[in-house]
C-alpha cells in the first residue's frame, strides 16, 4: 500500500507529513520549505519569530508582524510549489494582527492551539487560506466545530490532534499528566474521527485528522493511518536536520540527551510543558528566574508572578545557549542519534511506513 497523499480541500500533499511547528526560532523559512519541497507540510512557528529583528526589544509586535511576512514570503521563494503554513498560537497577545499579516502573504494553512481559535474564520475570510485547529480531546474538537458551524457556517479544513508525547505546550492538565491516565493518541483521534462525521457530513466536506505527539519513525506513521488518520504532524525528528533553524548547539542537545533527561516541565503561562531538563530547570527547581524584560507577548503571563520569561528562555536556547535555554523536545529526543537532511529524513519514513503497510 502507497503512502496515501493529503487532501485538503484544493490542496494536496504528496507525502501525508505535517512538519510540527517549533518556536521560538527553530522552524522557520529554511526548515519549512525544505519539508515543502520534499512533499510534505513545511509549518514556520509565528511565536516570537522576530527574536532577531533589531528592534525586537522595544517594538515587539512589529518585530514580529515584519519577520512573519518576511519568513513567509522567503519561504515561498525557495518553495514555489509547496504546501506551507504557520503555526500562531492564540494565546500570543497580537493573535489577529499576526493572522492577518500571514493572511496577506496568501499562506496556505493557518494552526492555532493554545487555546480555541473562536474568531479564525472571520479573519481568513474572502481568502484561499486554510484553517487548523490543534486539540487534544473529542470534545475540543467538536466545541470548536460547533461554535464555528454555529456563528460563521464553517469547519475546519484539518484538525491536528497531539496526544501527550509532544514537545512544547501541552493540552493536558497537570491532574491528567501526573496521573498517568492520560488517553492513548490513537484512542483521541479514533475518538475525534467520530465527533467530526457529523459536521463533515454538513458540509459535504472531509476534515482530514492530522495525529501528533511522539511519532517517531515509519512504524508509527503506518500505525495512525491504519487507525484512520489522514497523515501524522512530527516535530522532534526535524529538529536533527541540516535545515533546521536553530542553532547546532540545540540540535546537539537533542542529540546528546538521554531518555530521564526529557521530562515536564511548568510554563509561566501554567500549562505544563515537556523539555530536555538542562542547568536551566535545575536552576528553576531551586527557584524563581528573576525577570528583567517583559515582551507582554501572552495573554496568561503575568511577569509579577512568574517563575520565568520563556521568551527569553527559548531565545536563549535557539541561539545556541542551551544550558541556560528552555530546550523543548518530544519524548522520543533521546532516540535521535544523527543530525540528516530533510530530504534523507523524510525519505526514510515514507519508506519505512510504506513497507509496514504493504505488509498489512
Amino acid at each position: 500500500m502507497k503512502l496515501p497523499s493529503l487532501k485538503i480541500g484544493e490542496l494536496v500533499a504528496e507525502i501525508p507529513i505535517v512538519q510540527g511547528a517549533m518556536g521560538v526560532g527553530v522552524s522557520l523559512s529554511k526548515l519549512a520549505s525544505a519539508v515543502a519541497n520534499e512533499g510534505g507540510i513545511g509549518v514556520i512557528s509565528g511565536v516570537q519569530i522576530g527574536f532577531d529583528e533589531a528592534d525586537f526589544e522595544h517594538n515587539n509586535d512589529m518585530a514580529n508582524i515584519r519577520a512573519l511576512k518576511k519568513h513567509i514570503r522567503k519561504a515561498r521563494e525557495l518553495s514555489p510549489k509547496g504546501i506551507l503554513g504557520v503555526n500562531l498560537m492564540v494565546a500570543i497577545n497580537n493573535y489577529k494582527e499576526m493572522v492577518m499579516a500571514a493572511v496577506e502573504e496568501k499562506i496556505d494553512i493557518i494552526i492555532s492551539g493554545a487555546g480555541l481559535p473562536k474568531d479564525l474564520p472571520s479573519l481568513v475570510e474572502g481568502s484561499k487560506t486554510k484553517i487548523a485547529p490543534i486539540v487534544s480531546s473529542a470534545k475540543a474538537a467538536a466545541l470548536i466545530s460547533k461554535l464555528w458551524d454555529r456563528k460563521f457556517r464553517y469547519i475546519p479544513d484539518l484538525v491536528i490532534v497531539e496526544g501527550v508525547e509532544a514537545g512544547g505546550h501541552l493540552g493536558f492538565s497537570d491532574e491528567e499528566l501526573n496521573s498517568g491516565k492520560t488517553p492513548a493518541l490513537g484512542t483521541i483521534v479514533k475518538e475525534v474521527i467520530e465527533a467530526l462525521k457529523p459536521y463533515a457530513e454538513k458540509y459535504n466536506k472531509s476534515i482530514p485528522v492530522i495525529a501528533a505527539g511522539g511519532i517517531f519513525d515509519g512504524s508509527d506513521i503506518a500505525k495512525y493511518i491504519k487507525l484512520g488518520a489522514a497523515g501524522v504532524q512530527i516535530g522532534t525528528r526535524f529538529v536533527a536536520t541540516e535545515e533546521c533553524d536553530a542553532d547546532i548547539e540545540f540540535k546537539k542537545a537533542y542529540i546528546n540527551s538521554k531518555k530521564e533527561d526529557i521530562g515536564l516541565v511548568k510554563s509561566p503561562v501554567g500549562m505544563a510543558g515537556r523539555a530536555i531538563h538542562n542547568s536551566f530547570i535545575k536552576n528553576l527547581e531551586k527557584g524563581k528566574t528573576p525577570i528583567k524584560k517583559c515582551y507582554n507577548c501572552l495573554k496568561p503571563c503575568n511577569p509579577k508572578t512568574a517563575p520565568y520569561c520563556i521568551s527569553k528562555a527559548l531565545i536563549n536556547s535557539v541561539k545556541g545557549n542551551v544550558e541556560e535555554g528552555l530546550i523543548f523536545a518530544g519524548s522520543n529526543a533521546y532516540r535521535i542519534k544523527d543530525i540528516v537532511s530533510v530530504k534523507e529524513l523524510i525519505s526514510d519514513l515514507v519508506s519505512e511506513s510504506q513497507m509496514i503497510l504493504q505488509e498489512g
